[in-house]
């Protein structure tokens, strides 16, 4: 194995959805990765004879060498089904297998088994009725690894960070802190450079009201929390673009000189993203101890075991994870 070699472990997510298609179609290409699934073994087998294509499994350890990739073989982390699982059948018994994959596969990025993590798919309200207090990949890594994280999505031409992540709009404004602004703001600013190769990013921000508060007229939290923190920070030498208007932001004038886009909340700025390249984009978890990439579409559970499951998003996830390590080697 040469010295960029890139070894990425893959967590299907909800067994019933199609996350275990996924992970067949991927085995029948040749991969410039050394990919390691964390899965069930006969899972994986049944679906590939409900999919009708050829696979082979071996079962491998988190410390087992990395191997040469071959088209139809999968090298699979084991983890077991506590029950059998029918496509397009959600099933709360499960619910503890599909963390304690991403339990294992975030225990082996951590000790330096895996050079970075994939997620596919997972279904919160099933892991919510098995009990299990669960509101996302996200949060659920940034307490297995002790890291800060920072949602960002990306597709070719834009990159969007955010601020706040899952929140209702009613609690949005009282949780931009200049605290929290200021740490998003200095995640981003670092893992662009790290992780991206960007030496000196260009981050534009949003702002939180229309018309970025119109000079307080419409809101006073860029007068009394954005600007200032975008202020301090520059002074320490960030390019940092903002508060902007997010009707207007989003434009050719705007992006073409832009790094990323920071926006104060979810549905601010991953509409615009999302219209760009739904099917094409990536889920970026920054501000961790490992690299964490994810899959942008659900569980599809309508898709599961027809051979309809595209695996653009999962190639998109695969390839930016990889370009990741890489920038972080060097």
């Amino acid at each position: 194995m040469n010295k960029d070699t890139v070894r990425i472990v893959f967590t299907p997510g909800e067994p019933s959805g199609i996350g275990p298609d996924l992970c067949v179609q991927l085995a029948q290409r040749s991969l410039d990765i050394d990919l390691v699934v964390a899965s069930d073994s006969q899972l994986l087998t049944e679906r590939a004879l409900l999919l009708d294509l050829p696979l082979q499994i071996d079962e491998i350890g988190p410390d087992t060498p990395p191997s040469t990739p071959q088209a139809g073989r999968l090298c699979v982390l084991p983890t077991r089904l506590n029950h059998p699982t029918t496509p397009g059948q959600l099933d709360p018994d499960n619910a503890e297998y599909v963390l304690e994959c991403l339990r294992q596969a975030t225990a082996g990025c951590m000790h330096g088994s895996f050079d970075a993590l994939v997620t596919g798919p997972v279904h919160k309200g099933i892991i919510n009725d098995a009990g299990h207090p669960f509101t996302g990949h996200t949060e659920f890594l940034a307490e297995l690894t002790q890291g800060s994280p920072v949602m960002m999505l990306a597709t070719e031409g834009l990159r969007v960070a955010l601020v706040t992540t899952h929140l209702p709009l009613s609690e949005i404004s009282r949780a931009i802190t200049p605290q929290l602004l200021e740490q998003i703001t200095r995640i981003l600013h670092g893992e662009l450079q790290n992780r991206f190769g960007i030496s000196s990013p260009n981050i534009l921000v949003c702002g939180l009201n229309p018309h970025a508060g119109e000079g307080g007229h419409l809101g006073r939290e860029e007068i009394e929390i954005i600007t200032p923190v975008l202020e301090q920070l520059r002074r320490e030498g960030m390019q940092l673009n903002g508060p902007l208007p997010a009707d207007t932001l989003f434009t050719h004038h705007y992006l073409e000189q832009a790094d990323a886009v920071l926006a104060m909340y979810h549905d601010q700025g991953l509409p615009v993203l999302k219209h760009m390249g739904f099917g094409h984009a990536v889920n970026i978890t920054l501000g961790l101890p490992i690299i964490r990439t994810s899959v942008d579409h659900g569980t599809a559970l309508d898709l599961a075991g027809t051979g309809q499951a595209n695996p653009g998003s999962l190639q998109v996830a695969l390839d930016t994870a990889r370009e990741m390590v890489l920038h972080s080697r060097r």
